[in-house]
């Protein structure tokens, strides 16, 4: 059985915001670590000059922005924070972090206060003081983010005049700007590959600095016709390649589904190199561009087994049968290495599969990670439409007792991916923690 981790919006919805997690054997006490517990961080976490940024919430609803030391984990400055026309299935926004010259850094995020027509105030700060360097003001948007060495802003959003403006990190400058709504999927110093969100949704990549057009590539293209980004979608890098998915969604008024699937293509000209139509993510899992997982949905709506797919090349890697897939109660889990697929049964014997020979494998010495949580609460936010849910933390289980195991261990890369050798996530209470395993960059299951 196929469970959704939580509602999504059925207006536009953003990225599913289901995590996952997993051990490791590299995370020992000989790499630096370190624990801030002092937070409830409620959003993905933003990286770079050496600090990390992230939303919490307050025990009042209310929310701030946090910076601490990537590090030691130390916090650095608070300053309150707010959301102004993010939609609920978009999950609580995260703060955009730039590295500026000198390894500086500068945190952009959204500040409260009503003025006029303006519902808030995007706030620009150093990353390691807190000084405030420049002010915009916002009607609606779905959050900052990194594009490259700039920042980018969706803005007006809740208006028929959206557009996505370029803005320099240290100054507030505008550069260009694009019409409608755009998300940065991927960007380096000179270029950005945005998703155009739109009626023919489309990936676009431009030229940073000057905003020229270099290529783009309809969804549609990849996937077939009847897109709708409603359902969620979710991109990760694969070396020089992109991998898209793009979710199920179900009009409530046709009650037709959407064209969904996954697809792949080339970050430096769009072509496309392979595609998966007819395929839902499944969760936890690692990001489509490091450890995409699948199952294949028929047109009667009945689900398939379970596939892990080679991001490269989108073959099937190793696959787990339909008739395998036990009947109904179960949780996804998989260890460290995503070498095995297990199904939790919490408080119970699970089941678990070698993914390459998809053969069953005895449970009892079997461990995997799962939701800590499978029915999660609405964050209290004041303020705040309902729906919005903090990101997911995952925990480890014994599969043949369907406990969990304990002493409490290091995620597995999958999930947490990794950013200048260092490994984040947090845990079902909203700590940080961190490990510096010199793991190489790579996405984890929020991207």
């Amino acid at each position: 059985m196929l469970r959704p981790l939580w509602k999504t919006s059925i207006a536009l919805a953003g990225t599913l915001a289901a995590t996952a997690c997993s051990g490791s054997d590299a995370a020992t006490s000989k790499f630096p670590t370190w624990h801030n517990t002092q937070v409830n961080a409620v959003s993905r976490m933003a990286v770079a000059g050496g600090v990390v940024a992230v939303t919490s919430m307050r025990p009042d609803g209310a929310l701030e922005t946090v910076a601490v030391n990537l590090r030691d984990g130390k916090r650095l400055w608070a300053y309150p924070a707010t959301m102004a026309g993010r939609l609920p299935g978009m999950g609580v926004s995260a703060p955009a972090i730039v590295e500026t010259p000198g390894k500086q850094g500068v945190v952009v995020a959204l500040d409260p206060g009503k003025k006029g027509k303006w519902n808030a105030t995007l706030v620009a700060r150093d990353a390691h003081s807190g000084a405030q360097k420049w002010t915009r003001p916002v009607h609606s948007t779905f959050g900052p983010q990194r594009c490259g060495p700039y920042v980018c802003l969706s803005e007006h959003t809740a208006l028929a005049k959206a557009r996505m403006v370029v803005l320099d990190p240290v100054t507030g400058k505008q550069l260009w700007k694009l019409p409608g709504i755009s998300e940065v999927e991927w960007s380096d110093q000179s270029r950005v590959v945005l998703l155009r969100l739109a009626a023919n949704p489309m990936v676009e990549s431009y030229e940073v600095k000057t905003g020229k057009l270099r290529w783009q590539q309809p969804i549609e293209q990849a996937l077939g016709p009847g897109i709708d980004l409603s359902g969620g979608w979710a991109f990760g890098a694969a070396g020089d390649d992109l991998v898209g998915y793009v979710a199920p969604y179900t009009n409530p008024q046709s009650k037709k589904v959407s064209t969904f699937g996954l697809f792949s293509v080339g970050i430096a000209d769009g072509t496309i190199n392979w595609m998966r139509p007819s395929v839902v993510r499944v969760y936890p899992s690692g990001s489509p561009g490091f450890a995409p997982v699948v199952r294949p949905v028929d047109p009667q709506g009945a689900y398939g087994g379970f596939a892990r797919l080679d991001p490269a090349s989108g073959r099937v890697v190793g696959q787990i049968s339909a008739t395998d897939v036990p009947g109904s109660g179960w949780w996804l889990a998989f260890p460290d290495r995503m070498d095995k697929l297990g199904f939790l049964k919490h408080g119970a014997k699970g089941t678990a599969f070698d993914v390459a020979g998809g053969k069953p494998v005895p449970v009892e010495e079997e461990r995997g990670w799962s939701f800590c949580v499978t029915d999660p609460k609405p964050l209290p936010l004041k303020g705040q439409p309902p729906g919005f849910y903090s990101t997911a933390a995952l925990c480890e289980y014994d599969l043949g007792t369907g406990k969990r195991v304990s002493p409490v261990a290091v995620p597995p890369p999958w999930f947490t991916g990794s950013q200048d050798g260092w490994r984040l996530w947090r845990d079902e209470k909203g700590g940080l923690h961190a490990v510096n395993d010199h793991a190489a960059t790579a996405p984890g299951m929020y991207g």
